[in-house]
């Protein structure tokens, strides 16, 4: 056997794109939050969104990619996940409202409430949904 023959081709990095983006909107929220109620300076938690929202766009491109993969399965995961997530980023939105953050600091704190909330369930979606069948139909 030829080691072509024997290599497997190696997957796309999507999982570790997702969790370098989950790490970055961290790292903005945690540096926004050492701050509060002050506005912090907003240069680098920017930075550290801009930087989240690329890796989550890259995954997604590479994501789209795949085939054959089973879509069905990753639309289960990923919708509750999101749902559950999304009541989530609605909540901590609402705390942030409530604790008094206005301008670009609320529109900054948002953005990664909203990259939060993509993240973890496409990250979850693709982890359940790469190990499925393609061809294997729900039910």
């Amino acid at each position: 056997m030829s080691a072509a023959a024997g290599a497997q081709a190696r997957p796309a990095p999507i999982a570790t794109l997702i969790v370098v983006s989950i790490a970055l909107v961290f790292g903005s929220a945690v540096y926004l939050g050492a701050y509060f109620p002050r506005t912090a300076p907003l240069v680098l938690p920017s930075l550290l969104v801009v930087l989240a929202g690329l890796c989550l766009g890259l995954a997604v491109a590479l994501l789209r990619r795949l085939q054959p993969f089973a879509w069905w399965r990753f639309r289960q995961v990923a919708g509750w996940v999101l749902l559950a997530y999304l009541v989530i980023g609605g909540l901590l939105e609402f705390v942030t409202v409530s604790d008094g953050a206005r301008g670009d600091l609320l529109l900054l704190a948002s953005a990664t409430l909203v990259l939060f909330a993509l993240d973890v369930p496409i990250l979850l979606g693709y982890s359940v949904a790469r190990y499925q069948s393609p061809e294997q139909l729900p039910g």
